[in-house]
């Protein structure tokens, strides 16, 4: 199982990419999408929407169950992957490069310092 190296991970499972110094790129990982199977459909939100550190912000569905999609911090949705609205499996094929998610521009980029590091992350998975 891939778990990048220079990513930062949430104990749900969400992945964070830090992108041009003031945004993060997040996605669900490699592990997340393996135990959900088969993604069918995704509701992402409007950017300009206003998310707090934990808060759901949209849902996968996929032929096993629905899982729900939690900020990994605080800050302002800033862009939202059409592609993976209109081609779910991307989120299968390709979870860390085209099955992004959405971006934020964090409210306290420090917040990114709680988020796991992949030996974290790996550890976590391994239980």
């Amino acid at each position: 199982m891939t778990i990048p190296e220079e990513l930062r991970y949430t104990e749900e499972h969400e992945w964070v990419a830090v992108r041009d110094g003031s945004l993060v790129r997040v996605g669900i990982t490699e592990y997340a999408q393996d135990q959900l199977g088969d993604v069918v459909f995704v509701e992402l939100p409007e950017t300009g929407r206003r998310l707090g550190a934990g808060d759901a912000f949209g849902e996968v569905e996929s032929t096993k169950s629905v899982s729900e999609l939690f900020a990994p911090v605080g800050g302002e949705v800033v862009a939202v992957n059409a592609a993976v609205a209109d081609a779910p499996e991307l989120i299968n094929s390709d979870p860390y490069g085209e099955g992004w998610l959405v971006e934020i521009r964090p409210d306290d980029p420090a917040g990114l310092d709680a988020l796991l590091e992949a030996e974290a992350y790996q550890a976590l998975l391994r239980g």
